[in-house]
């Protein structure tokens, strides 16, 4: 007999439907997994063998051959146990009617358990785009996928309680939709925590109410990790369309919390200078999501910058200018997104000391020369502020006034946003630092004197275009948050400053 369910998969963050097709016919004992399968799809036989013995289901004798069509795209994962099952019983007549309009996804356990498996709110996404009524998941995932609406969710715990289910005597109710609301404000790290650290500060917020990415250089136990870490506290929360797109690859990379079903706050990753090209970007036999991709609409932070392998540093190249990492294998092309705000920080030589005002660096030129070249101009020129880090001194420190607080910071940014995102309709921009070239002059309109600061600026500092267009957007920014409709000479002095480091450090490896 033959029987048909339906069922998902995944491509990079993205879902296709999958077609699983069951026929249990006579002949010598054997159970065949075909439409390339990956080494769990195929072990999916022992676990339905396992699951219907301690069920009490009769797996009789003959051949058995599973198709996952369309056949010459890879499946991968353990989520075609349940709907292999369900068609298995089909063909065997254990399970009356049709199975028309369904999705079933879920992972089995030997004793016939249902657990939970990665990437569900894309697949249930994609069943909803397909029209389907319905999907049958594990009851670990059903908040996660209550969040596409418009499609029941049916939460499956074990085999049992299924067929309970299709044989009418307990049915299974649709898990409620997810109640929406706006999540509670997760405790951030605070900038009132920060001493001093004017400039860095400024810097930061630049940053963040443009998008754009920044560089800090300073000794060690300046701030630059401190200040780093609480950049997440004065962003903008994300939009439903942002936390969707956030959740959909922290749920295929399976690092979503169970007791979170929508990541309603930016991301912040701080992987460790030891991460491989792969770890960042993405990859591997079976490809997962990077640290790159994990940190789309939030914050990347790479601490000891020039402690990153070269490769490693270069691979961000990429993702930085187009928003997104592209895997390339020989049957399939993934696509990850990675619209991410970098920040990176580094000490300005090996010992950490160069240019500390009471502290010798015993580090020699050619070793700082060395250290220092590790950061690529062409990455140096991607990141949009590089701005000095300075030791706080004891008074700044032991001062008994507080600092200004992230809530405060953050209402000038979501304001400057506000500006960035009434121009969208025409730019196609969220923010400034994501502005396309051809749309760079027409937004960052300047007065005459602005003009002149920024030709010399470019003359005197052999600026690139790519620098030259990031000075244009970092102005822009900073016109927004002083909520000027024109770049004026002040915003273009300000912009021009935060690129005056990489002359500084940077210099003797070009000269």
């Amino acid at each position: 007999m033959f029987a048909k369910t339906m069922s998902l998969g995944l491509m990079g963050i993205d879902a296709f439907p999958v077609t699983v097709e069951v026929d249990h016919h006579r002949g010598m004992p054997a159970f065949e997994i075909v439409g390339l399968p990956d080494a769990a799809v195929k072990e999916a036989r022992d676990r339905v063998k396992a699951a219907m013995g301690n069920c009490g289901l009769e797996l009789r004798p003959g051949r058995v051959v599973v198709n996952l069509a369309p056949a010459d795209l890879r499946k991968g994962g353990t989520l075609y146990d349940l709907p292999i099952l369900i068609g298995l019983l089909g063909a065997l007549g254990e399970l009356p009617g049709s199975f028309e309009g369904f999705a079933f996804l879920g992972e089995l356990s030997l004793s016939g358990e249902v657990r939970p498996v990665p990437g569900i709110l894309p697949m249930v996404l994609k069943a909803k785009e397909q029209g389907l009524r319905g999907v049958y998941l594990p009851a670990a995932n059903a908040r996660e996928g209550s969040i596409a609406g418009g499609i029941d969710i049916y939460p499956v715990q074990s085999v049992m309680q299924l067929l309970d289910h299709f044989a009418g005597r307990k049915p299974i109710e649709p898990a409620p939709p997810l109640e929406l609301s706006q999540a509670p404000a997760q405790l951030l790290p605070d900038f009132k925590d920060v001493k001093g650290q004017a400039m860095a500060r400024r810097a930061a917020e630049i940053a963040a109410a443009g998008g754009h990415n920044l560089l800090m250089i300073g000794t060690p136990g300046s701030g630059k990790s401190m200040i780093a870490k609480r950049i997440p506290s004065i962003l903008p929360p994300p939009s439903f369309a942002e936390a969707i797109e956030i959740t959909k690859v922290h749920s295929v990379a399976g690092l979503l919390p169970p007791d979170t079903p929508l990541l309603r706050t930016r991301p912040f990753r701080a992987p460790h200078h030891t991460v491989s090209p792969a770890g960042l970007s993405g990859g591997g036999p079976i490809p997962r999501p990077g640290e790159v991709s994990l940190a789309h609409g939030g914050v990347l932070f790479l601490d000891e910058l020039p402690e990153f392998s070269r490769a490693a540093m270069e691979v961000l190249r990429q993702p930085i200018e187009d928003g997104a990492v592209t895997i390339s294998r020989a049957n399939a092309r993934l696509r990850y997104p990675s619209t991410i705000m970098l920040v990176a920080a580094m000490n300005p030589c090996p010992c950490g000391y160069y240019g500390h005002p009471a502290k010798e660096c015993i580090c020699g030129e050619k070793k700082i020369d060395s250290y220092i070249g590790r950061v690529s101009g062409p990455l140096l020129d991607r990141i949009d502020l590089h701005v000095e880090v300075m030791p706080v001194e004891f008074d700044t420190l032991s001062a008994g006034a507080e600092s200004e607080c992230s809530a405060d910071i953050r209402a000038r940014v979501i304001a400057a946003r506000e500006r960035q995102l009434a121009r969208r309709e025409w730019t196609g921009a969220d923010c400034n630092a994501h502005l396309a070239p051809g749309m760079v002059r027409e937004v960052c309109q300047m007065s005459g004197e602005a003009r002149e600061v920024l030709r010399r600026a470019f003359e005197r500092m052999g600026l690139s275009a790519r620098a030259y267009d990031r000075v244009l957007k970092v102005s822009r920014t900073i016109a927004d948050l002083d909520g000027s409709e024109k770049i004026e000479r002040r915003h273009v002095a300000e912009a021009v400053q935060y690129r005056s480091l990489d002359r500084k450090y940077w210099r003797r490896n070009r000269d």
